[in-house]
């Protein structure tokens, strides 16, 4: 009898062992942390695992060989502001609450999210996690309900307005709503402590925080790297000058650009990769790797680059385009055991498919139903992926209102007071070709779609806008 006492305490001890791991082991039945890092400006060719040559990102070209690189992956718009309402509330552009950076809205009035919109954070935070926002904010112009600690972010460090993330030695930085004063710096100068590089430490301190608890946690890192203003400290140029690369001299401006554009750029991505891959030794050095889905991506596809760094790849236009270039973005994401390692994904995706792919992994159900996602966690891991009837952005600023629709290799591009224009992306990524002449029933058939991809809203009519003063 006391033999068997003694086995049976041995048994629900071992049992106990297993379920009361110490804080961030790793541990199955805990729901998988999310870690979303996101780059503000990068084009799709500016990385080692989409052809980049000259500049170096061996964290991110070491991430696609430990996980999958999706290839036909978008962003939500081809500038940031939208593109991020899109990440956040799993809507596109035809429907997403800000359509437009500050000041390009029909109305007049700066854009901010609204209260009954229903952010992944709060999606997550329905599913027990803590929720984190490090970096770009710039969904918050003037209001409450635009600010990330209203939208289910339980932590914010950053810039909270779109225009403050101009700038790489600002004056201050935000702690949830309270400024934090960056003591020293001085924007137009360049000089003091480098805000990328604050966000970075942010970011591990927090991974230091979340160790100490089994609490799942989803952190966005929202890098302002490399968007304009183009300068980096003086260690990131140091690998890429005596190259004999071609001078591109920059001018200050509204941004305090560094007097050489092409090494500043490399410096501001490669600086970037390294801390991606800081972040990623974090989870490992905490036992959390295993249990954690990290991507990575950009927010629209380059402004900088004028060909020497080649960061289209094969696509035509850039940032502001609703062309391949400024739409079409770098993909990777990694979770051992999970996603096969050194795998591709054709599979045609954009940012309004994050939400329902984060509720996926945390084992929920979205809390709308009539969003724009599909979750792509099946694509991230090799399996039959469920497709979007179409793929559709619209962008609105000087040049007039632009839309464009993909379905399948189909692509209808609409730009102001021009005709319609379409493209087969599978054989010609490049857009060099205009069917449009010669597939009338094609074309027909996605202008009555696009016809029904949008919602009217007063702030975002199709006509040329006069920009706020």
């Amino acid at each position: 009898m006391l033999k068997k006492i003694i086995i049976l305490a041995i048994v629900v001890g071992f049992a106990w062992a297993c379920k009361t791991q110490l804080p961030g082991s790793s541990d199955s039945s805990k729901k998988p942390n999310i870690v979303f890092i996101m780059a503000d400006d990068l084009g799709y060719g500016d990385v080692g695992f989409n052809g980049q040559t000259k500049i170096k990102t061996p964290a991110l070209d070491q991430m696609a060989k430990e996980g999958v690189v999706l290839t036909n992956h978008y962003s939500g718009s081809p500038v940031c502001g939208p593109s991020r309402s899109c990440l956040l509330t799993g809507t596109h552009t035809g429907h997403t609450t800000v359509r437009g950076n500050p000041n390009w809205t029909t109305s007049g009035a700066d854009v901010v999210l609204k209260e009954d919109d229903i952010t992944v954070a709060e999606e997550l935070k329905r599913a027990g996690y803590h929720t984190a926002i490090l970096g770009k904010w710039g969904m918050d112009e003037y209001g409450v309900s635009g600010q990330a600690n209203a939208q289910g972010f339980d932590y914010f460090y950053g810039y909270r307005r779109h225009g403050e993330a101009h700038h790489y030695y600002p004056k201050h930085l935000w702690r949830n709503t309270e400024k934090v004063p960056l003591e020293g710096n001085i924007p137009e100068e360049t000089f003091g402590q480098y805000s990328h590089d604050l966000v970075a430490n942010e970011a591990l301190n927090y991974l230091d925080e979340r160790a100490k608890s089994t609490e799942p946690f989803f952190m966005y890192v929202a890098f302002t790297t490399p968007h304009y203003e183009l300068t980096v400290p003086e260690d990131s140029k140091t690998p890429y000058e005596n190259l004999g690369w071609e001078k591109r001299p920059m001018k200050k401006g509204h941004y305090y650009n560094d007097e050489e554009g092409n090494i500043a750029y490399a410096g501001m991505v490669s600086r970037m990769d390294r801390d991606i891959g800081r972040i990623r030794e974090k989870l490992k050095e905490h036992g959390m790797a295993e249990n954690t889905l990290v991507i990575f991506t950009s927010d629209n596809g380059h402004e900088y680059d004028r060909g020497f760094f080649d960061s289209n790849g094969a696509f035509k236009g850039r940032k502001r385009d609703v062309y391949e270039g400024g739409i079409h973005v770098p993909f990777t994401a990694v979770w051992p055991n999970k996603i096969p390692e050194g795998s591709t994904s054709n599979h045609q995706s954009g940012f309004w498919d994050f939400l329902n792919t984060a509720c996926e992994v945390a084992g929920i159900a979205p809390t709308k139903k009539d969003l724009d996602g599909i979750s792509y966690l099946n694509a991230l891991k090799g399996e039959k992926q469920k497709v979007h009837e179409y793929l559709y952005w619209e962008f609105n600023e000087g040049a007039g209102p632009r839309q464009a629709l993909r379905k399948g290799d189909w692509k209808l591009v609409r730009q102001y007071k021009k005709d319609d224009e379409l493209y087969n992306l599978s054989n010609d990524i490049g857009e060099d070709t205009d069917l449009s002449k010669i597939n009338a029933k094609k074309l027909k058939e996605l202008q009555a779609l696009i016809l029904t991809a949008r919602t009217d809203d007063p702030n975002y009519e199709l006509v040329k806008i006069v920009k706020k003063k």
